[in-house]
């Protein structure tokens, strides 16, 4: 862990016929966990619900809406005021909280066809309250939400939201997060990395050192700091020399523009503003970040502030994805719960991969040495 960006090359990927799709690969569906009046979103909830309308909203202008409902109170009003609109489902499954990021699937394909690995999820290293959450996804496959008929358990803690994959085979993630004892102590890096391709075909990991937002109790999740938006790109948060973070994020820009692709090329590197300070009643400072954005099909939803540096965020976000339509959702009532758009939601890919890696991007371990 010494240079400040590690290439490194999973240690068995021959045996594996799995690959985890980019995020802007064809998708079926995107799934919600709704809040509840009781949890920690209740004297904020009247706020907090109509993001969430804007999300499905938007969402199902391109695409199916799953949601999960804690509570039979819940399920029955979302029924009715979804019963118009076919592409939105209404699931009754019990459940801790709403991050459906770190709680939910992840798409995996294993021999073009999707599979989905259900991944042990600890609270963010037992943090908060979890075992509802940690079920949720077995729940909904059990009554049939996903179009995927093999479900995998696995049996060590992974979160959705510390993963970017290119879908080539390369994953960019942080060490605080991945390699945090918090999750999975008996793991070392080296056996990370071999679970990390073995289950989800990973076979080059960009590892950054460098990177945190005040107020993210994730461990630097990567979908809060610098995402792929397409093979060749990146974008990234940026502070300003006065910020707070700016020590911190400076350094992972210098790791960015370190890493290269598999041609090994530099990524294209877009920054991304950091949202003017959030904080909350108690003087804490808020995680926001346009970093945490979402990509579906033939779209983007990009968590905005009602701040000054949302324009600015809006117009990068379009030249990263300039055949998509934009759709900013004022996420400033989400963050005070410590998260934003991306994290409360979770993609599902389609049944049957369109995607094929041309041979001369998939490195191997050999390759790589």
């Amino acid at each position: 862990m010494n240079s400040p960006a590690i290439n490194s090359p999973a240690t068995n990927t021959s045996a594996s016929s799995r690959r985890m799709p980019a995020e802007w690969e064809p998708q079926v569906a995107v799934q919600l966990t709704w809040p509840q009046q009781q949890s920690d979103w209740g004297e904020i909830l009247p706020q907090v619900e109509p993001v969430f309308h804007a999300i499905v909203a938007a969402i199902s202008n391109h695409q199916n809406v799953i949601i999960a409902c804690g509570n039979d109170e819940d399920t029955e009003r979302l029924s009715n005021y979804y019963k118009q609109q076919p592409q939105v489902t209404i699931y009754r499954v019990d459940n801790n909280d709403t991050w459906a990021r770190d709680h939910g699937p992840i798409s995996c394909y294993q021999n073009q066809q999707l599979t989905l690995v259900d991944f042990q999820f600890n609270g963010w290293g037992n943090k908060y309250a979890h075992d509802l959450d940690n079920q949720i996804t077995a729940t909904l496959h059990q009554q049939g939400a996903f179009v995927a008929d093999s479900l995998i358990p696995s049996d060590w803690v992974l979160e959705g939201g510390s993963l970017e994959s290119d879908g080539a085979g390369t994953l960019l993630t942080t060490q605080q997060c991945l390699l945090n004892p918090n999750r999975n102590p008996q793991l070392s890096q080296q056996q990370i990395e071999q679970k990390l391709a073995q289950e989800l075909g990973f076979n080059r990991i960009l590892w950054l050192q460098h990177g945190h937002l005040d107020g993210d109790d994730t461990d630097a999740h990567i979908d809060t700091l610098a995402r792929f938006c397409s093979a060749d790109t990146i974008a990234y948060c940026q502070a300003d020399e006065e910020d707070a973070h700016f020590a911190s994020l400076h350094a992972m820009e210098q790791e960015l523009q370190q890493l290269r692709q598999h041609n090994g090329e530099p990524y294209r590197l877009i920054p991304l503003p950091l949202p003017a300070p959030q904080f909350n009643e108690d003087g804490e400072r808020l995680p926001a970040t346009y970093a945490n954005f979402l990509i579906i099909n033939d779209a983007v939803l990009l968590p905005v502030y009602g701040c000054d540096q949302d324009q600015q965020a809006l117009d990068q976000i379009v030249k990263a994805f300039p055949q998509r339509k934009i759709y900013p959702i004022n996420c400033r009532p989400v963050i005070e719960q410590f998260g934003s758009l991306h994290c409360l939601t979770m993609q599902i890919h389609t049944e049957t991969s369109l995607f094929e890696a041309p041979t001369s991007l998939i490195q191997t371990p050999a390759e790589n040495a």
